[in-house]
């Protein structure tokens, strides 16, 4: 038991170096560019000096070379014609032989001009098949005004596992035809069994003469492969600096709970190592006795854990072929393994030092009592008390400095990384507080939290004064419930309050699932037909005009707010959005802020694009940001029929009337054919980038709430193992009270009671600091959303964790009450 916390965290700190050993593997070995039989790279400057045609040849001859690919390109975008803005990357690639990075999974890959293969991302966005035609959009050539529209065919689907994005492949010098352009950036090039890259490349330079400035390069295929290792290893170095933030706190845990059970089984030895000083034992002697035990348990504990973890990551690719997927082995990390292992030691020995410091003082009298323990100190000395308030002083001068320098709604220029750094020092310097001061605090929360308990009977009373009688290993084991819930606790309202600044900015940028517009305006006939669409809702037509104050040019739109559901999202910074109408207008915090406008100034607007007269206006509103579709500002339609716009709709918003992706698939097909293929209209699916945006935050909020929990489970174990031990340490009160006619259910619930007020008193101080910490680090970062408090979450927060707290006590509580009461009785404590 008291090897469990650091078994747990050794296994998770080595099992997380092994999901980064997979991660990176994984991403080298199928997310490269370079294929693996690539030998040598050659790269040149497409603008000075492209690869020529002649020199491929010229490399084809040389002795020493199996296969030549040429590469162009590399991933430009072009767009696609018709009412969406639709678009598709473009990469040359031979689609066969080892130098190919796709693989061909329906269809053909194209052998003739104008065809073309995309991947996966290509068929299922664009729903594009084989034998379909799509127009590519090329940019303007230097004799021609107008951008050129190419008609391709679509030969096959392929497979690439590099791609992330809609992509379109053919051999690269069909691509180039496509596009009008000569020479290829790069050459990869596969050499002859025994020629290494480097003696290759020695026998193609005299082949590629350049000007100064525009030579080749001539890269090993290994070094390239090794680069983009490190790139891959760069795209999560951001992910798993922050796992290891979160494991730095489980760690923390672990030491507390093996700290409180260490003191708790040297309580429990004070007899003997009171023997022990009685027969000649010094203090030093027993001291280093006692640590070098905590070190064994924790090299036991650390060797296991290390190898439950690897064992878990070399079974990891396996299950995932079971799923269909497809993970790298993660190899052994030796010298990373004797580092946990080492790490564990030192978080035993460092636990074990203060309770071994105690133990190893215990008086030789004690040796002549017939206790083998000491009953819990109820107190805490003079220096502890000093410390534990010195440092709340010190929290709460840390929090009145963030308070100092706050930033005001809407300011972009603040820098919250000063303000988020002292946030979390002083979170910091709060829990060494509680740890200091805990013993007082459990008292009167247990005095409140007890009180529903001893209107039980007799069972709940005892349960109370169990927990209460030791109160200095209550807070020890509470401390670390406390730091797990004030963690979720925190995460949940930062997660609440991130989620209501994201409907903030999508009421912003996408308020509503679709966007109609064309620049040239929408005639009422199609704003009709859109209006009656059944699988449409909400449809909202709106104008945008560039108006005039003074010198300073602006966006307004007409958008009608209450017409649109997303605009409850937004929380005006000043005044109130209902006052919107003639006369009245909502400014936008950038402009504000340039023209120092306030609610109830009077500003004089013009239309840029007309010779009528001003409109005099007033600030009915300001926002933390910008007006929805990025305006500057929203004003009434008569404001704007009287500057002199024009009557046709720029635009016209709606939702789909159904939730699903299904129904707005079927939305988004009965606009196109609405709108009709010729229409100058475009459509924007506005809902995209709100659900990725909506996904970020769940997965956001799945991997923070997944690493807490390992904090929580360091609580849970730590109740657990008090609660083991206190049941041993109290043998005889337990065989005492079934001899007064206690029942084993009464026993068993009344320690289950004891188990559950140890996470209780945990829960209610963790949610007293965590809510008051994430509301300050929502003001410190300036999101613009309002102070959250998510009461349901944090209620089944709670009472999970009395539960699973009570439940831990449950084993504890079933030897106890196995045990006879004469048997029990004739024990000594």
């Amino acid at each position: 038991m008291t090897s469990l916390a650091v078994l747990v965290a050794a296994f998770v700190v080595f099992g997380t170096v092994m999901a980064q050993r997979i991660t990176e593997r994984t991403v080298v070995d199928h997310l490269r560019g370079t294929p693996a039989a690539t030998s040598l790279v050659v790269s040149a400057d497409p603008d000075k000096a492209p690869i020529t045609e002649a020199e491929i040849k010229a490399v084809q001859a040389v002795p020493g070379v199996a296969e030549v690919a040429a590469r162009t390109l590399d991933g430009a975008e072009f767009p696609l014609t018709g009412p969406l803005e639709r678009s598709v990357q473009l990469q040359g690639d031979p689609g066969h032989g080892q130098l190919a990075r796709v693989r061909v999974v329906a269809g053909n890959y194209p052998d003739g001009p104008r065809e073309l293969a995309v991947n996966r991302q290509a068929s299922r966005q664009l729903a594009i098949k084989p034998g379909d035609q799509i127009r590519i959009v090329f940019p303007k050539e230097e004799d021609s005004e107008q951008r050129r529209a190419v008609t391709v065919t679509v030969t096959g689907v392929v497979e690439a596992d590099s791609d992330h994005n809609a992509t379109g492949y053919a051999p690269a010098a069909t691509l180039n035809a496509l596009a009008r352009t000569t020479g290829y950036p790069r050459l990869d090039i596969r050499a002859e069994a025994g020629v290494s890259g480097a003696a290759l490349s020695q026998r193609l330079r005299p082949l590629f003469t350049r000007a100064p400035g525009a030579a080749a390069d001539f890269v090993t295929g290994d070094a390239v492969r090794a680069e983009e290792a490190r790139s891959a290893a760069e795209q999560y170095a951001d992910v798993f600096q922050l796992i290891t933030v979160f494991l730095a706190v489980a760690v923390l845990a672990a030491a507390l709970v093996a700290a409180s059970t260490f003191r708790i089984v040297f309580a429990q030895r004070l007899r003997q190592l009171a023997l022990l000083r009685t027969i000649g034992a010094h203090r030093g002697q027993l001291f280093r006795a006692l640590a070098a035990e905590g070190a064994l348990v924790g090299l036991v504990a650390g060797t296991a854990g290390v190898l439950l973890a690897l064992g878990a990551g070399y079974a990891s690719p396996a299950f995932a072929r079971t799923a269909g997927q497809t993970l790298s082995t993660p190899g052994v990390p030796v010298l990373t393994a004797l580092a946990v292992v080492l790490g564990s030691v030192l978080v035993t020995v460092g636990a074990v030092l203060a309770p071994a410091l105690t133990a190893s003082k215990a008086s030789p009298l004690l040796a002549l009592s017939r206790a083998e323990t000491v009953a819990g100190e109820r107190s805490i000395g003079l220096a502890r008390l000093g410390t534990g308030l010195l440092l709340a002083a010190v929290a709460l001068g840390l929090i009145g400095v963030i308070f100092g320098d706050l930033p005001q709604p809407g300011d972009q220029s603040y820098d919250s990384t000063v303000g988020l750094s002292v946030t979390v020092l002083s979170g910091a310097f709060t829990f060494l507080s509680l740890v200091a001061l805990g013993p007082l605090l459990v008292r009167p929360v247990l005095v409140v939290a007890g009180w529903p308990l001893r209107r039980m009977g007799p069972t709940g009373t005892l349960a109370v004064g169990g927990v209460g009688g030791a109160p200095r290993r209550a807070a020890a084991v509470s401390v670390v419930v406390a730091l797990g819930v004030a963690l979720v606790s925190g995460t949940l309202v930062g997660i609440a309050g991130l989620q209501g600044s994201m409907d903030r900015k999508s009421a912003v940028d996408a308020p509503a699932d679709f966007d109609l517009s064309d620049s040239k305006g929408l005639g009422a006939e199609v704003i009709h037909r859109i209006r009656t669409l059944p699988e449409l809702d909400n449809a909202t037509d709106y104008r945008m005009a560039e108006i005039s104050i003074g010198s300073t040019h602006a966006v307004a739109t007409d958008l009608d707010l209450p017409a649109l559901p997303s605009s409850r999202q937004l929380i005006p910074a000043g005044g109130t959005l209902s006052n919107l109408g003639p006369g009245r207008v909502i400014v936008g915090a950038q402009l504000a802020r340039e023209l120092s406008l306030t609610v109830g100034d009077h500003v004089a607007l013009t239309l840029s694009s007309a010779k009528r007269g001003s409109v005099s206006v007033s600030i009915a509103a300001t926002l933390p940001g910008d007006a929805p579709l990025n305006a500057d500002m929203i004003v009434a339609p008569v404001d704007l029929d009287h500057l002199g716009a024009s009557g046709l709709r720029t635009g016209v918003l709606a939702n789909a009337s159904q939730g699903g992706q299904t129904a707005r698939n079927m939305a988004q097909k009965a606009i196109q054919r609405t709108s009709g293929p010729d229409s100058g209209a475009h459509l924007r699916v506005l809902a995209e980038s709100r659900d990725d945006n909506n996904a970020d935050i769940r997965a956001l909020a799945t991997i923070s709430l997944g690493l807490l929990g390992l904090t929580v489970l360091m609580a849970v174990i730590g109740v657990g193992t008090t609660t083991g031990l206190t049941v041993m340490e109290r043998t005889r009160e337990s065989g005492l009270l079934r001899a007064l006619g206690l029942g084993r259910s009464g026993l068993r619930f009344m320690i289950g009671m004891e188990a559950g007020l140890y996470g209780v008193i945990g829960g209610v101080i963790g949610l007293a600091l965590g809510v008051p910490y994430a509301w300050l680090m929502i003001m410190v970062l300036n999101v613009g959303a309002p102070l959250p408090l998510p009461y349901g979450q944090l209620l089944v927060v709670f009472l999970c964790l009395a539960c699973i707290t009570g439940l831990a006590g449950l084993l504890p509580a079933r030897r106890a009450a196995m045990v006879s009461p004469v048997g029990a009785m004739g024990t000594t404590e």
